[in-house]
Formats: C-alpha cells, sequence, structure tokens
C-alpha cells in the first residue's frame, strides 16, 4: 500500500506484513499463512469502516415517511458493523500481522465506495446500502475460503459470524426495498 505525504511529497508504502520484531505474535501458522490471511481480512476492515460511515451518514440524512423506522435500522446496522472491525483487527494481531493504522490507509484498501451526495433518497440509500453489503458478504465469504485454504480455521470462524450478520442486513435492506410491492 502506498501513502502520499504532503510535507515531503513522497509516498510511502504502508504495509501490515510482515510486522516489526515487536508486534510479531507467534503464531501455529506459517509466515506465507500469516500474510495471506491478514492481506485477505485487512481490506474487509477496509470496507467495514467504510460501511460504517456510509450506514451512519444515512443515519443521519434520512427524512421522509419512514424516517424512524430507516434511522433506527440504519443505526442498528452501523453498530453491527463497527462491532466487527475490532473483532477482525484483533484477530490480524492474534495471529501476528498488523492492521489498519489511518483513513489514508483505509482509503488504500477499501472497495466500497464513499457517498459524498448532498442529498439521497431514502430509496437510494437502501439500494446503495443493499449492494454494498452484498459486495461485503462476497469479500467476507471469499475470505473464508483463503482462511480454509491456510489453515486459520479460527479466523475462518470468525468470518462466519460476520457473514451472517452481514447477510441478515442484506436481508432486512432487500426486505425493505421491497416493502410496498406487494402481489
Amino acid at each position: 500500500m502506498t501513502r502520499f505525504d504532503m510535507k515531503t511529497s513522497t509516498v510511502t508504502r504502508i504495509k501490515s506484513y510482515p510486522p516489526p520484531p515487536q508486534l510479531a505474535t507467534p503464531t501455529e501458522l506459517t509466515p506465507h499463512e500469516v500474510k495471506a490471511v491478514t492481506e485477505a481480512v485487512n481490506p474487509l476492515i477496509a470496507d467495514a469502516f467504510a460501511l460504517y460511515v456510509k450506514t451512519k451518514n444515512f443515519h443521519w440524512h434520512v427524512y421522509g415517511p419512514h424516517f424512524n423506522d430507516y434511522h433506527h435500522m440504519f443505526d442498528d446496522q452501523a453498530e453491527d458493523i463497527l462491532e466487527s472491525i475490532d473483532v477482525m483487527a484483533e484477530r490480524i494481531r492474534k495471529i501476528g500481522g498488523t492492521t489498519i493504522r489511518s483513513v489514508g490507509h483505509i482509503s488504500q484498501l477499501q472497495t466500497i465506495e464513499d457517498d459524498n451526495d448532498d442529498l439521497v433518497s431514502p430509496e437510494k440509500m437502501v439500494k446503495r446500502l443493499a449492494e454494498d453489503n452484498a459486495r461485503m458478504a462476497k469479500a467476507v465469504h471469499d475470505a473464508i475460503t483463503l482462511c480454509d485454504k491456510n489453515r486459520d480455521v479460527a479466523t475462518s470462524n470468525l468470518l462466519q459470524d460476520i457473514l451472517d450478520k452481514t447477510d441478515r442486513r442484506k436481508w432486512f435492506l432487500f426486505e425493505t426495498l421491497h416493502e410496498t410491492k406487494h402481489p
């Protein structure tokens, strides 16, 4: 990963592996396995940060006849996403990798786009969050597969729990999108 330093006009690479010796937590995984898992999970953490901020943005800026329902749903979902960040980051540290260091590091790794629109309709908020949660679910599923291939059962299990919570958010958003369409 690279970072631009405004003071010196230089680009600095942000890396998560190998860690400095003081942060190299002993693990039963090989260095290759730790690197693979770290490089799979850190983008999930970056995407979780991006999705958290987007969800809170929509929580703060929702309007209209469904204000109360959406406001509470977005807040509940944001809390769930925020909780997953610490769990994933601490898991990376437990296996001897390092994780997110800054907003710049997040921006280098995130695949979920920021949402800076002045006004987003409630329906578009739900649609965008549904799409982002679907993207997140696929990335988590792919990371689970990678963890399994790299003998990291504990990270795989942790990600399975996060996937279940992501699928729940997808379900709620899907149903909210279709709430007015009855047969």
